[in-house]
């Protein structure tokens, strides 16, 4: 029955979420129920093409993530994919009428990553834009269920809020960047070289974006609001612990927030909208 195939799928990008990511799966559980298998099959899609280029280093990656780009769109066209990710996740593309032009541009970010080592501004920005921002696009096409009007006032805030994710997910894992895959997003390190300097000036920009993804995240509607917060709070405890590390530090290991504070943070948080 294609009713087994279809929850099989949504059961894959849930499993997804939850085996790779206990901050964001946290956050998807205290949404509305209607809307946290739609996050979980965006979230299913996006870490299979990250993986894909980032895990998948004794294969050959580039005929892989081209096969995957090819079947992304196969399955957009079709209403149906083999691929349980893929099946699952052009169901939420035509339920809440995601951009196609938001996919393209994620998976071109994504394909920079098989060639691409070191990143000047511009591909930097056009980096950050495909693999974040347009992420918290197809995010946000899901919270407003259909609101045009209400997607382009958010519009901003998400795609700051999706930037200011991945470059501390660059802070954080810059270790691995660096001597796993010789990478160096931060056009700044390039420059200056990784020193306290660079890595005030790189917390500054992001602190600005945290600011700028704030005020919009209170305005989400359809109860949406806690759980992205609830994001945003676990990011920026992350990022807290980052700005107190020394630079040599953040190449020796990889900062994490353990569990108990997590649950700390989603019972204080519990706490403040039940109370509000």
């Amino acid at each position: 029955m294609k009713q087994l195939f279809d929850e099989l799928s949504a059961f894959c990008s849930r499993k997804t979420t939850e085996s790779y990511s206990t901050s964001f799966s946290w956050a998807v559980k205290t949404l509305p129920q209607d809307l946290r298998q739609p996050i979980y099959d965006i979230y299913g899609f996006v870490r299979v093409a990250d993986e894909i280029v980032d895990s998948f280093l004794d294969y050959d990656r580039k005929t892989l993530m081209k096969e995957f780009r090819t079947d992304t769109f196969k399955a957009l066209e079709r209403g149906i994919s083999p691929n349980p990710i893929l099946n699952s996740f052009q169901r939420v593309v035509y339920e809440f009428s995601i951009d196609h032009d938001c996919i393209d541009t994620f998976l071109k970010s994504m394909e920079m990553d098989l060639d691409k080592t070191h990143y000047d501004k511009s591909m930097y920005d056009t980096y950050i834009l495909g693999s974040a921002e347009v992420v918290g696009l197809m995010c946000l096409s899901v919270f407003v269920k259909g609101d045009q009007k209400m997607y382009q006032k958010l519009k901003p805030g998400a795609m700051k809020l999706g930037s200011a994710f991945q470059k501390i997910n660059f802070l954080r894992d810059i270790k691995e960047d660096t001597e796993a895959l010789g990478r160096s997003y931060f056009p700044l390190i390039q420059e200056e070289g990784w020193n306290p300097s660079v890595k005030l000036k790189i917390e500054a920009e992001i602190e600005e974006e945290f600011l700028e993804a704030k005020r919009s995240i209170l305005e989400l509607p359809n109860g949406t609001a806690p759980a992205v917060l609830l994001a945003y709070n676990y990011y920026y405890k992350l990022f807290k612990k980052i700005k107190k590390a020394e630079c040599e530090s953040l190449m020796k290991k990889r900062i994490r927030i353990p569990n108990r504070i997590k649950g700390l943070i989603l019972v204080k948080q519990f706490i403040r909208f039940k109370t509000a």
